[in-house]
């Protein structure tokens, strides 16, 4: 390594990308290209990044192997930055392997904790938390445990643990200080501040009160029949009910319990479920194999009985009823989601956020151009390079509104 490399490197570890930037920028072999695609990373400059980052990663001989695997996971931690999910994630876990045949501990570490916040951003909690419990915290480097502190609080978080992302804030926040980054103390600060913003509301017959998260554990916790319409499901105790891919149960569901302890009339269930306005006997007859259906879900935690003007839920044993609704409101559960996914700030592709939800590109499409009518997002780009952009929601957390948010078994 030359003396030129060697001053880049260091600019690079102590924050300094111009400083690298200086050092490197008319260079053009393998080791320069990858200095300052990381540089332009770090200053923002994704897509040019990416391309230094895949020359440096070709350039490097056939026996330069722990030189191209560095290129793999930096170019790996550009992608997740840009919300570029697609990839299959093989080649970094390749690269990991060959980082830690040769020693390189730390670049192997981050190669395996860019793959669990991958994870986490699709949402599938239970293969980023086998991830996570792989890495050894205490072999870490500051920066590094500050990052997996902050995926270890967002994991707990998600699966509604406030206790435990409190803990990890408090280690993400020591390990943060020692690092002395300021945009890794900023966001320990953000992801502090979700624990105290309005999470959902909680709507009963006493009225309406805005829940932090702790105050939706300690309400799902509770004895209480929830009508959860965050995650679109019936839950009382231990046991759940999902409803997410039954809308017209859980419209059902949702519309007896806002009325609860009262009544709802048959017409305006109808047209709650079925979206008209002018019923007649073939939706009645529907309504009625409806709330069959709903009435055998539920048999566990609650009756439907009939009344003269229509059905009553009647919860089993002296437990309230509750409705738990997003803090935004939205007549579709794909928009909510979508916006709960762009509030980050970030700059996300279709794609990546057709594999966020578990949905179709197109099913995103439409729902996308909906908001983007209505001015609640913004595209940038063209064709396949164009993204997704929302402003952040202020004033309260989106995080039980995320995809696979909350799982219970």
């Amino acid at each position: 390594m030359d003396s030129l490399i060697a001053a880049s490197a260091r600019a690079l570890a102590a924050g300094d990308a111009l400083g690298a930037l200086k050092r490197v920028a008319l260079r053009d072999d393998p080791p320069a290209l990858a200095l300052r695609g990381i540089a332009m990373a770090q200053l923002g400059e994704h897509p040019r990044a990416r391309e230094l980052l895949r020359r440096a990663a070709s350039g490097f001989g056939a026996h330069e192997e722990l030189a191209r695997a560095r290129c793999v996971v930096a170019e790996a931690e550009v992608a997740l930055a840009m919300r570029d999910l697609g990839g299959s994630p093989r080649a970094l876990a390749a690269a990991a392997t060959t980082l830690e045949a040769r020693d390189d501990l730390v670049n192997a570490l981050q190669a395996r904790l860019i793959a669990a916040r991958r994870l986490l951003l699709l949402g599938r909690l239970d293969e980023a938390a086998a991830a996570l419990s792989l890495l050894d915290g205490h072999s870490l480097p500051p920066l590094l445990s500050a990052v997996a502190e902050l995926a270890s609080a967002e994991l707990a978080l998600r699966s509604l643990r406030t206790g435990t992302a409190r803990a990890a804030l408090t280690r993400a926040h020591d390990a943060a200080w020692r690092a002395r980054v300021p945009a890794l103390l900023a966001e320990v600060a953000e992801a502090r501040a979700a624990l105290e913003r309005p999470a959902a509301r909680r709507i009963a017959a006493g009225g309406e009160q805005a829940l932090r998260l702790d105050e939706v554990e300690a309400l799902l916790a509770s004895d209480a029949l929830v009508v959860d319409a965050c995650r679109r499901g019936v839950g009382g105790g231990d046991t759940w009910r999902s409803l997410a891919r039954r809308p017209v149960l859980f419209s059902l569901a949702r519309a007896l319990a806002a009325a609860w302890p009262g009544d709802v009339d048959r017409d305006t269930l109808i047209a709650d479920a079925f979206r008209t306005r002018d019923p007649d006997e073939t939706h009645r007859a529907r309504l009625r194999v409806e709330i069959g259906r709903l009435r055998a879900l539920v048999k566990p935690m609650a009756r439907i009985e009939a009344t003269p003007q229509g059905f009553i839920l009647q919860p089993l044993g002296a437990r309230p009823v509750v409705v738990l609704a997003p803090p935004i409101d939205g007549e579709q559960a794909s928009l909510v989601a979508l916006v709960a996914l762009l509030s980050d700030g970030a700059a996300w592709s279709t794609s990546a956020l057709a594999l966020a939800l578990g949905a179709s590109q197109r099913t995103v499409q439409r729902a996308l151009a909906e908001l983007e009518a209505e001015r609640r997002v913004r595209a940038i780009g063209q064709a396949r390079a164009r993204r997704w952009l929302a402003p952040p929601l202020a004033g309260f957390t989106t995080i039980l509104l995320l995809p696979a948010a909350l799982p219970i078994e």
